[in-house]
Order: structure tokens, then sequence, then C-alpha cells
């Protein structure tokens, strides 16, 4: 696969497109004394004009503590191609989103799967009721998939005799999904396949956790992590006082935006070009400004007050309140305050009417209930009648009662995956981030 292919599979997380396949089904089902149950199917799907026969399982997996006491059922749905008959150099990607507390749908059904919800070309859902079909930019004819919704996520659950905290947390998440993986790779004979981890959001944080959890705790190297919007180090995405980090780093991302809803003057440049001065300027005086703060003389802070907004689009007498500091959710509801509306978080494209207009932020976020319906519709539906996967438990595709989520040993610091992850490198050569 290219690097070019990749990169654009992995920007229809929100803006999926619909393709053409065709699917048979034929299904196994067994279940075990394990509290595990799984069902196999078999289909067909058309990807790059070449037909591709493959074997989707929907099940669980039941995780246990030392004691060999099931502790945890993890859901999971996992392609195969079938027209492969040695899979020892066929790769195999496990695929998860972040929250935490979100199921793993988003990437399985928005993006990599080999079915995906129905949007328009801007990721906009049509009316209810909602569709999907089969998607034609799945990397399944490159790699097998499993897709593993965390404790309490999906139709995953801690047993009855466990209590959710035993995975509600940074160390407890990671140390789980890893005793998943192991199990995977060992029950279908997988060890000598080249593995891969593609995590969004938290799920990156997770991955880049687990790169070095597998190698320590089980010997398992990976070829590869695919990081989508990733959540590594949240001293990067933390609006808290004393940490300017993100102000600066959120800029170029608040000018896009603006852009994009017709709130700055281009004057000519293209949007590349205009973005680059973004980031000159906040890697420069915007940076500069922020770390003087109360010593910056009051032309400098009214040059630095014009510019940010020229490039947001927000009133010049508001960023002064703000301390030069737009907080997101500040940003997304005064970006077009004088429309009445608000602008999406997840993806600032989708913009929607609030219900007070003079709150200080967003009520809710239109990008996520713009298509929240539309995913848990397909998914509730794809599993059940396309898969065979039969209960009456609720698919959760957002979990809350994982949280508080516990930090551990990163309460009061910032969470920080990124010396393990660079850990991992050093310690796996042929590993590619």
């Amino acid at each position: 696969m290219t690097a070019k292919r990749l990169t654009w599979l992995m920007a229809l997380l929100l803006t999926a497109l619909t393709g053409t396949a065709i699917a048979d089904k034929d299904d196994e089902s067994k279940s075990d004394d394990n509290n595990e149950s799984s069902v196999r199917t078999e289909h067909r799907i058309t990807i790059d004009g070449n037909k591709v026969p493959y074997n989707a399982t929907a099940g669980t997996i039941a995780l246990r503590n030392n004691k060999d006491e099931q502790r945890a059922s993890v859901f999971y749905v996992a392609y195969e191609r079938s027209d492969i008959g040695d899979k020892s150099t066929r790769p195999i990607i496990f695929a998860f989103n972040g929250g935490p507390g979100s199921s793993s749908v988003w990437l399985h059904m928005g993006v990599l799967g080999p079915q995906r919800v129905t949007l328009d070309d801007q990721g906009m859902a049509p009316d209810p009721p909602y569709g999907y079909g089969p998607n034609d930019q799945s990397i399944l004819d490159r790699a097998d998939l499993v897709f593993i919704d965390p404790v309490s996520t999906g139709y995953s659950r801690p047993t009855d005799q466990a209590d959710g905290d035993e995975f509600h947390g940074v160390v407890q998440d990671f140390k789980s999904i890893g005793q998943f993986i192991r199990l995977y790779l060992t029950r279908n004979q997988r060890w000598q396949s080249p593995k891969y981890l593609v995590g969004e959001s938290y799920g990156a944080t997770r991955a880049a956790f687990l790169t070095s959890h597998l190698h320590d705790q089980y010997g398992i190297d990976l070829n590869g992590i695919i990081l989508v919007s990733p959540a590594v180090d949240f001293q990067t995405i933390a609006m808290a006082a004393g940490n300017d980090l993100p102000y600066v780093l959120y800029l170029p991302a608040y000018a896009a935006a603006a852009a994009y809803h017709g709130r700055v003057d281009l004057k000519g440049q293209d949007i590349n070009a205009f973005l680059q001065d973004v980031e000159s300027f906040a890697r420069g005086d915007y940076s500069d400004a922020l770390f003087a703060g109360h010593s910056l003389s009051p032309v400098q802070r009214g040059k630095v007050v014009a510019e940010l907004a020229r490039y947001t689009g927000l009133d010049a007498r508001w960023l002064e309140q703000a301390d030069l500091r737009p907080r997101v959710g500040w940003f997304a509801k005064e970006l077009l305050r004088d429309q009445g509306r608000h602008i999406g978080r997840f993806d600032a494209r989708y913009a929607a009417r609030g219900w007070q207009a003079n709150r200080p932020n967003t009520e809710f976020d239109p990008s996520y209930e713009e298509i929240y319906g539309a995913f848990s519709s397909a998914m509730n539906d794809y599993l059940r009648r396309q898969l065979n996967y039969e209960t009456d438990d609720e698919y959760r595709i957002i979990a809350r009662d994982v949280h508080p989520w516990d930090y551990g040993r990163y309460t009061n610091r910032y969470v920080n995956a990124g010396p393990p992850l660079a850990k991992a490198m050093t310690r796996i050569p042929g590993l590619r981030v």
C-alpha cells in the first residue's frame, strides 16, 4: 500500500463515501466454557477493481487474571482474506478508537472496514433512516483487520464478579488490550504475521503505550503503528493555567476552520500558504507573547492581538479579554456567534444552532451529533443482520461509565506516552510510526 493511499484513508474518518461490492454469507457459530462466543460469515468485496473474498468473525475473548478467574469479555470483529493459505507473511492490523470510552465503530465503519456508513462527500449524514454499504477503499485487500472494543464499550463488559475499575485506567487499559492481542495471535496462529496497530485520539495514547508493553510483557514486536489524530503527550492538548503550549499548537487549526467558514481574508493566498504564515506566527511572535505574559509592551500586545484577529476571524476585543488565549470551546462558539451557530470540535466543518446563544461555550459538538445516529444505526444493524451476531445487549458506541478514568502514576501530571514509544523504537529497529 502506498503512503498516499493510507494517508487518504485515514482522512476518511469523518468523510466516508459509498462504494460498490458484492457479499455472500455462510455463518459458523461456536461458544465454549469461557463464556466466549463467535460467529463467522463469508463475504466478497471489490477493492480497486479486484474481487476479494474474506471471512468475518464477530465474537468475544475472555480476559483472566493470574488466578485464572475471568474478569472481562472483550468483543471484536475480525476480517481475514480467505484466498490466502499461509498467513505468516500476511499483515494483521489491530484497530481501536479513543475516548477513553469509545468503541471502535469509527475506524471500523468510517475508514478501514469492508462496510462504511453512507455520508455525503462533506461527511454529512442524510435524514434517517441511515444506510451503509461496501467500502471499496478498505485496506482488507492488503491486510487482515481486527477491531477491538475496550472493556465497557461496544459489547465488551467486565464480569459480574469484576469491577470496571480493573480496566478503566491508563495502565489497566493498555494491559487488557495487550492480553487480548496475545490471545488473538495465539488462537489464530498469527505470531509470525507482520503486526500493526491503528489508534485514534486516546487510541493513539493506548497504541503508544502498547508498543512498549507488548515487547516487554510478551516479546511481541510490532512492524508499525499508525496514529490518527493522536493524543500522545497531553501537555499539547490540556489548556490549563500555566500551560501555553496548546494555544500555540491549536492556532493553525483555528485558522483553517476560520478560512473554511469564510471568516478570514486570505489576501489572494492559497490555503497552504496562508497556514504556513500562521504556523510561523504561532512559533514566533505569538509564542513569544504568551511567554512574556504581562511584561509584554502595549504596542507589541496590540500587534499580536491584531494578527490573532486576522488569522482566527475573531473580534480583537474578545481576544484581548481572553488574554490572547482562545480556548477550544470558546473558539467553536465565538467564530459564528453572529449567525447563531457554533462549529464542531472533532471536525470544524460542521456547524449547528445551539439553544443558548449567550453561552460562552458550545452546548454540544455538531460534528459528533451529526453522525452519531448514523454510525449507531449502521453498527447495530450490520452486526445482527450481516454478521449474524445476535444479542440483546446494548452496543455502546460511547461508554460514559469509564469515568472517572484512573490516571495512576500520571495523576497530577500530564500523561505522556512519548517516552515509552521512543523506548520501543530504539529496541525494535524495524518499527515504523
